[in-house]
């Protein structure tokens, strides 16, 4: 297992060991966590924990012309119950995301440390988030990191039934229009396949990074 000292580099992710984990270690400073993205690679770590960066193999991985909508979402999308905005509530969604993880999970991974980077990382422009509004108060959202012409997902968080799949449907669509090629779904769950989501080989994901980081 490689530990990361204060030199911003990651082993070759093909050395991460079958459950996906390159390294642990290091911090959350803006220049590793853009290093890590465009290698591949993201944090996943209970607080308690030291870093550990992770590089699966599968991927999971949505190609925005895959989206897939299923004929309630679409009424939901035309019937004017959410309203749909991007970078507007930031850190309302990033902290969202925290306490809903807290209440599945008995605890989270976003903790205060990844709060503060991730928030860094909006100022700089570099973090982005997807809101859903229901009589002017947030019901849904998502967030991650845009490099290129890819979007790095990393949580949603819905306080109503359809709220996180409409703003996820939006942003999709948003981000397809702005070129968006690939977006990281990081790990299938049965909600993300459900949208259009599909696992790709490791080595399919970087070769894609390489040419639209």
């Amino acid at each position: 297992m490689v530990i990361l000292d204060k030199r911003i580099q990651f082993p070759p992710v093909d050395t991460a060991d079958e459950d996906g984990v390159v390294a642990i270690g290091g911090d959350l400073g803006t220049d590793r966590l853009l290093l890590a993205y465009r290698s591949g690679i993201f944090p996943w770590y209970k607080s308690e924990e030291p870093i550990v960066w992770w590089s699966p193999d599968p991927r999971c991985v949505l190609l925005p012309h895959h989206l897939k909508i299923s004929k309630s979402m679409q009424t939901v999308l035309n019937n004017g119950r959410f309203r749909f905005t991007s970078n507007r509530a930031f850190v309302d969604v990033i902290e969202n995301c925290k306490q809903v993880n807290t209440q599945k999970h008995n605890g989270t991974w976003i903790t205060n440390a990844i709060t503060s980077a991730y928030t860094n990382l909006h100022t700089l422009g570099h973090a982005h988030s997807a809101e859903a509004w229901q009589d002017g108060e947030l019901v849904g959202g998502l967030y991650g990191i845009r490099m290129g012409n890819v979007f790095f997902g990393e949580s949603m968080f819905s306080k109503v039934s359809n709220a996180s799949k409409f703003a996820f449907i939006l942003y999709v669509q948003q981000l397809q229009k702005e070129g968006v090629i690939l977006i990281d779904c990081q790990q299938a769950t049965t909600h993300l396949l459900s949208l259009g989501a599909t696992l790709i080989k490791r080595s399919d994901f970087i070769k894609v990074l390489d040419e639209n980081c």
